[in-house]
């Protein structure tokens, strides 16, 4: 699926925080003040770790806004030969963009680079009522997914 004229798809750069990187997490969850410092040593770090850690986004070139963004975990795990599984996660699309496809753009292209990545498996969380946008991109319902929030812990 292409993105349409006027955006790019593409990796996370630093310079995304001034492009509204961060707002647009928090259409998603909290994301905190988060400094501009924070932020550059964060990505320093994640971008490290690329082989593991990809967050595309896309962009909006008329407006310079970053309009869409999600993110590939690689995990290496022991069984399946010592294969590779992966986890989109942080999906959102900016609310002005949502119905133009992005999220079904950006969730294909991280399922594309897990399979390129050699993972046997890709699993997507969302909540129940997203589950038949989620489907288009060929994800299938899979059990039950559960969660443990540390108290008093920043959002991660």
């Amino acid at each position: 699926m292409a993105v349409p004229d006027g955006f790019v798809l593409r990796e996370l750069e630093v310079s995304d925080y001034h492009k509204g990187f961060p707002e647009l997490l928090s259409q998603l969850t909290v994301v905190g003040d988060v400094t501009h410092e924070e932020f550059t040593a964060r990505f320093e770090e994640l971008a490290s770790q690329r082989d593991d850690n990809t967050t595309i986004v896309i962009e909006d070139t008329s407006s310079g806004k970053i309009v869409a963004t999600a993110t590939l975990n690689v995990l290496r795990k022991y069984i399946r030969g010592c294969g590779k599984a992966a986890y989109i996660e942080e999906v959102v699309v900016d609310k002005s963009q949502r119905g133009r496809q992005f999220g079904q753009i950006v969730t294909e292209h991280l399922a594309k680079l897990a399979q390129e990545k050699g993972c046997y498996k890709v699993l997507l969380v969302c909540v129940s009522n997203l589950s038949q946008f989620y489907q288009k991109s060929g994800f299938e319902e899979k059990g039950i997914y559960m969660a443990n929030y540390f108290a008093k812990q920043p959002a991660a």
